[in-house]
């Protein structure tokens, strides 16, 4: 891969050179911070042709924070790019000068005016609009898992923390600092259910896996998780929810209690407890059932809540809006309490899970912060075909909150802030810290947890996105949802 600083023709000619006749694909950009969102473009790039060739935009280019020798090492890394260089001209004039087959843009660009339209219509070549497969895995990803042999599946990077100024000992004042907190979580209270089974074969009578229960755990799960983690870092926790009588209620009940959590269940004779039964043999998960009701709460059982929250309030520091679309948080409820709590500068946040059902994170307007996957980000948004940083930036404006953090699974996580950080940047990209996780069924509750707290504890977005990593990769290495401690965030931090 050439990185050499030279004129364009010279750098078109050596391109053809290296090429050898193969077809060429084009990409211009500054690569501030390279996240999953390039390396799917780049991806699709490299599938649309032969050869990929990556400008990378010098210093004098608008949005350009790093300096150009760090951007193009970065994208020299990439595996699948064969030739990248530093872009000294207009993007149009280099193509006119290579005459790539294909020039590949982001599908944000798509109906806007693109100056490179012309020149590669004049000579033949065919400008693509893509953001690449939004189901995506990174070869790059892949082949480092087959390179390395980590002695811990925890593993943290060292360049995030160095791009915003802080490191791993700098963030325990932030941690002592939670027992300080005063915690007030709303949303859906869930118990799950670990059944593990024996597998036994496969039946005769139909293609179907016959397995044995052999033993069964239960876990408080959904918003009361989040209240239990909370508590677990040290910090005085109310929780909020709507259940009904029974033996799901009678547990989490006495498993809040013995977590230190102060819960307030409202009686619902509508709807059960909501349970969660997950079936596994050997490490797997075969079976999900789930045993529930989705509609909203009465109108009179909402007015009820939102007083009781409100009453509240004067003693609460931080509020976390924990929604699983089961019906707890109506949108009269979140408005109420939501501009409640602008009104008295209380810190809200908010995550509105759909793993299987429908939600929208945006209803949830004027948050500190919220913390949807991909998926829910793209329902929000009705978008499927935006690149990641598109996606995120326009999720933030139409919801009205400060930061977004929008997680990938195994490839981490993507910030987007509304202030800028260090070298002027409001959008960087952390990667799954944990690499061989157990249970990602958690993963979120335990991350929004942490988050929330170090922003109310004086912490940055940044800095409290990465706690929110280290909290995330301890709850993922275990099975079940067992509350956090500070204690063991701290040790991630010194190992």
């Amino acid at each position: 891969m050439t990185s050499k600083h030279r004129g364009g023709s010279e750098t078109a000619a050596d391109i053809r050179r290296q090429a050898g006749g193969k077809s060429l694909a084009f990409v211009a950009g500054n690569f501030n911070v390279v996240h999953p969102g390039h390396l799917r473009l780049l991806n699709f790039a490299a599938e649309c042709s032969q050869f990929l060739v990556i400008g990378v935009c010098d210093n004098a280019s608008p949005g350009a924070f790093l300096d150009v020798a760090d951007r193009l090492a970065a994208v020299r890394s990439i595996g699948v790019v064969d030739y990248a260089f530093v872009l000294n001209e207009s993007t149009e004039d280099f193509i006119e000068e290579l005459k790539p087959d294909f020039v590949i843009k982001g599908k944000e660009h798509e109906g806007k005016h693109n100056p490179e339209a012309a020149v590669v219509e004049a000579y033949g070549g065919k400008l693509i609009f893509s953001s690449g497969d939004a189901v995506f895995s990174s070869m790059d990803l892949l082949q480092k898992e087959l390179r390395e042999t980590l002695l811990t599946a925890i593993r943290k990077p060292g360049d995030y923390p160095a791009r915003h100024g802080f490191a791993d000992n700098d963030l325990t004042d932030v941690i002592a600092r939670f027992p300080d907190l005063r915690v007030l979580v709303i949303g859906d209270l869930i118990v799950d259910e670990y059944v593990t089974c024996d597998p036994l074969g496969m039946s005769r009578e139909d293609p179907t896996i016959v397995v044995t229960p052999i033993r069964s755990d239960r876990f408080v799960g959904g918003a009361g998780i989040v209240a239990a983690h909370a508590r677990g870092l040290g910090a005085t926790v109310r929780f909020f929810s709507v259940a009904n009588h029974g033996e799901a209620l009678g547990f989490a009940r006495e498993k809040l209690a013995e977590f230190g959590v102060d819960a307030r269940i409202f009686i619902d004779a509508s709807r059960p407890t909501t349970l969660k039964q997950r079936y596994r043999a050997s490490g797997k998960t075969l079976l999900r059932v789930s045993h529930l009701r989705q509609h909203d709460v009465s109108r009179e059982l909402a007015e009820e809540m939102i007083r009781s929250v409100v009453a509240n309030l004067d003693e609460t520091d931080v509020l976390i809006f924990s929604d699983f679309n089961y019906g707890c948080l109506p949108q009269e409820v979140v408005d109420a309490i939501g501009a409640e709590c602008a009104r008295r500068g209380i810190l809200a946040v908010a995550d509105s899970q759909s793993s299987s059902q429908l939600s929208d994170i945006s209803r949830f307007k004027g948050m500190r912060l919220i913390t949807p996957t991909e998926h829910e980000a793209r329902l929000a948004m009705r978008d499927h075909g935006s690149g990641l940083v598109v996606l995120a930036e326009s999720l933030r404006e139409h919801a009205r909150a400060e930061n977004v953090i929008v997680t990938l699974g195994t490839e981490g996580l993507l910030v987007q802030s509304a202030q800028n950080g260090r070298h002027g940047l409001v959008t960087d990209q952390l990667p799954a810290f944990n690499s061989a996780p157990k249970d990602v069924s958690g993963a979120g509750d335990s991350l929004i947890t942490c988050a929330a707290m170090a922003l109310a504890a004086g912490a940055d977005i940044w800095r409290a996105a990465y706690l929110g990593s280290v909290a995330a990769a301890c709850q993922v290495g275990r099975i079940g949802n067992t509350p956090l401690s500070a204690a063991e965030i701290l040790k991630e931090l010194r190992e």
